[in-house]
């Protein structure tokens, strides 16, 4: 299984705030998808393999009992 690749996340924080000149609250609140939709990106669907990986990495955690 090959690693998974890093959000670029200083890319994204120059484009919010120089090019798109959003808050830092508003940069913030904003998922990586709306992010890159107000950059004009085209919306990339996720690979089921990647689904997989992302539940590999971050399992659902079993319901406790009360």
């Amino acid at each position: 299984m090959s690693e998974p690749q890093k959000f670029p996340w200083a890319r994204m924080m120059h484009i919010g705030f120089d090019r798109l000149h959003l808050a830092p609250a508003e940069f913030w609140r904003s998922t990586p998808r709306e992010l890159a939709a107000a950059m004009g990106a085209p919306p990339q669907p996720m690979l089921r393999q990647n689904l997989l990986t992302l539940m590999d990495l971050f399992p659902d955690e079993p319901e406790s009992s009360h």
